[in-house]
């Protein structure tokens, strides 16, 4: 199976990146299995960074990699409860530390970050938070939290994505 990662430069060992942009799972490499979601990020990317290409970066693993033995796996099949606070601990705490190797899940987009954003500022409570996070169709996401984790990752290639500065 392939998995995706969306970004500024080829990466062909993937490592653990500690960002000041907080992730949805916290720390970590993120990648997803959709094409166009990986390409998105690019676009994203450039427009924050100014510039006017980037690349997506192409990993085989193995199609069970979510039950690999030996892994502290945790997968979310949808945005509940349990899947936005999770999110909420890693967005709210930069300090926030979870001990799984490997996080799959539904990927936070702009609309979800608008109704987190309502949520923290304590316009909407939690129920309508759920509520409005069930009305969202999500790309998922894989993060790769620990070096072993990394290790289920075979760069297959690349492909460039170009931008238009706006």
């Amino acid at each position: 199976m392939k998995l995706y990662h969306g970004g500024l430069a080829e990466i062909k060992t993937p490592r653990i990146i500690v960002s000041d942009h907080v992730g949805d799972f916290g720390a970590g490499f993120y990648t997803t299995t959709s094409i166009r979601q990986a390409r998105r990020f690019v676009k994203t990317k450039c427009d924050r960074e100014r510039k006017t290409g980037g690349i997506v970066s192409v990993y085989e693993v193995p199609d069970d990699f979510l039950q690999t033995a030996g892994l502290r796996i945790r997968v979310f099949r949808k945005a509940d409860a349990e899947w936005a606070r999770f999110v909420e601990a890693n967005r709210r705490n930069p300090d926030y530390e979870h001990d799984f190797d490997l996080v799959f899940g539904p990927v936070a987009n702009d609309q979800v970050y608008a109704s987190f954003a309502l949520y923290e500022s304590d316009l909407i409570d939690f129920a309508e938070l759920i509520s409005r996070l069930k009305t969202r169709k999500l790309t998922d996401q894989a993060l790769f939290h620990t070096e072993r984790a990394l290790s289920l990752l075979r760069y297959a290639g690349s492909e460039v994505v170009p931008c238009q500065l706006k």
